[in-house]
């Protein structure tokens, strides 16, 4: 039983790390997020059902158009919801992109129904058999992904053109712009980017869970916590508290029942930031006086 929650646990944690580091591109980026980054999960989840289940495209091609759209998605959100207010100096960007968050989950309820549905998988239909756990290999397979993509999302930023424009973008807007770098640009593929990590988290859990439209609330909010909880500018930090967030979900859960799960991992997570209130990995912002 506790490896089986070990494993479950590593599969969500790395789910909840792939949408936490679409916090920390926006923000370390732009000093924004998207709150609706969990209705990109679920955005990412409905897709891939609608152009392979329904429309019964190849899979190859239907994540590719899902993980496009959902890239088109976070452009949308930062030109339309975050843009204009942060041009102007104000913090509305906040709730509009959680009002955005609910408009497209809503939305998708209208068009994509109710009911949740079942993603079908062959790596989530048989258990097997792992040191006497049962085990489905899409849970084991997960980690592995994650952990390939936050490592190239790694080199991305510090091996490319694209990336280095980023970093540089994340030191000195301002030097970055007098270079010619287009600073409004970099901030668009950063929502872009942070999109498309929920549209793959959505598609890699999907087939574990249910594909439904209220499926990414709960989802976006722990990889904020989770965020937070890494640092919001440590990548790598934020893919720890991931894995950590994961093992203490799953390894309550297996131990009293999911009826206590939100309330002592929320309460865990408090205690850890009032003791680390820049996160496990984080640094305290340098203010010049």
């Amino acid at each position: 039983m506790i490896l089986s929650a070990i494993v479950s646990g590593l599969s969500l944690g790395s789910m909840y790390g792939l949408i936490a580091l679409g916090y920390h591109v926006t923000y370390t980026v732009s000093h924004s997020v998207n709150f609706a980054q969990g209705s990109s999960v679920m955005l990412g989840a409905v897709l891939g059902y609608t152009l392979w289940v329904t429309l019964g495209l190849p899979l190859p091609v239907a994540v590719l158009l899902a993980l496009i759209l959902c890239g088109l998605s976070g452009l949308v959100v930062e030109r339309a919801l975050v843009r204009p207010f942060v041009s102007k100096g104000s913090s509305a960007w906040l709730m509009a992109t959680v009002a955005g968050g609910i408009v497209l989950d809503n939305a998708v309820m209208f068009t994509f129904g109710k009911e949740p549905r079942s993603l079908p998988s062959v790596l989530a239909q048989k258990p097997v058999d792992l040191f006497g756990a049962g085990v489905y290999p899409l849970q084991l397979v997960i980690p592995v992904v994650g952990i390939a993509i936050a490592l190239g999302l790694h080199l991305l930023l510090r091996k490319t053109s694209a990336g280095k424009a980023l970093l540089a973008v994340v030191q000195n807007p301002t030097a970055a712009s007098l270079m010619g770098i287009d600073v409004q640009r970099a901030v668009a593929l950063a929502f872009a980017a942070s999109s498309v990590l929920a549209g793959i988290a959505g598609l890699l859990i999907a087939p574990l869970l249910s594909v439904s439209s209220d499926m990414g609330l709960m989802f976006g909010i722990k990889a904020f916590a989770v965020a937070i909880l890494g640092g919001m500018g440590s990548a790598s930090g934020i893919m720890l508290a991931g894995f950590a967030y994961g093992l203490v979900e799953a390894l309550i859960t297996s131990a009293l029942g999911s009826s206590y799960t939100q309330i002592l991992v929320f309460l865990a997570v408090i205690a850890a930031l009032a003791l680390v209130p820049d996160g496990l990995f984080g640094r305290a912002a340098v203010k010049k006086v």
